[in-house]
């Protein structure tokens, strides 16, 4: 395993955890979202209805891809790095009880916190699998929809990974990804110096460079759009979140401000 792979596992296993110790302790109502300041700006509250608090306050998403999923009763979904299962356990209220939703996640306290909410909810369509988003353990055209909400950029292998997604889809079925896209050119050393404090944006291609890996592997009518621009004041909100406000000062902020996006990225296979 990759020292990146490591470091991630390490981090996120850590959110779960923390998230399961509040919620046994407290109320549990923090949020431990890094790419925003609360799931309020991600998903509308009428996509929140009936999920467990663990599953919302561990939302670690950019944007939400079920917006323009357009997810039908029936129809099997792929959410890849499913986290706590927030993006699972909604589409697993609009695929039905004739659909099913796959959830695969590499880390291990979160797969148990995503089945303990998956408990909860009380849904019968669901199952979360662990394993890796380069080799996704499903068969071949088994997927109609493939989701996944800011994780291909923590990916070191982003071909191999949306080459994976490809190959899992059925003839026709739909990429549906939130993902952080790099908006403007910025110097090396500082966009290092930012994704190493932001942490979210950790990896980032530009749109033009993920636009050609999506057509490299082979999706058509690809579609990129920013829709979370993360200002200076947003990246601000991040840093606060996470207690590392003095760091704010040390960032070249002006050089950053709406470098980076959250992004919806629509492909066919």
């Amino acid at each position: 395993m990759s020292d990146l792979k490591k470091e991630v596992k390490k981090y996120y296993g850590g959110i779960a955890s923390k998230v399961k110790q509040e919620s046994e302790s407290s109320c549990g109502c923090s949020s431990a979202s890094c790419c925003s300041s609360g799931n309020s700006e991600i998903y509308d509250l009428e996509y929140l209805v009936e999920l467990p608090k663990e599953a919302i306050n561990v939302s670690l998403g950019c944007a939400n891809p079920l917006v323009f999923g357009e997810l039908k009763p029936g129809e099997t979904v792929l959410d890849l790095g499913s986290g706590g299962g927030i993006d699972v356990l909604i589409a697993s209220k609009y695929v039905g009880s004739t659909g099913k939703v796959y959830g695969l996640d590499m880390t291990d306290e979160m797969l148990s916190l995503a089945n303990a909410n998956k408990q909860k909810m009380g849904v019968e369509n669901v199952e979360f699998l662990r394993g890796y988003i380069e080799e996704i353990p499903l068969a071949k055209d088994e997927i109609d929809v493939i989701l996944s909400n800011c994780v291909i950029n923590l990916c070191e292998d982003k071909e191999k990974a949306l080459s994976e997604a490809y190959r899992v889809l059925k003839p026709g079925g739909r990429l549906a990804i939130a993902d952080i896209v790099i908006l403007k050119d910025i110097p090396e050393k500082i966009r290092k110096d930012a994704q190493m404090w932001v942490g979210c944006i950790a990896g980032a291609l530009p749109i033009e460079e993920y636009k050609n890996t999506l057509l490299k592997v082979g999706f058509k009518d690809i579609e990129i759009n920013p829709i979370n621009i993360y200002t200076k004041d947003t990246i601000e909100g991040i840093l606060k979140n996470k207690n590392l406000q003095e760091v704010y000062s040390k960032l070249d902020i002006e050089m950053v401000d709406s470098a980076f996006a959250g992004a919806l990225v629509k492909g066919i296979k």
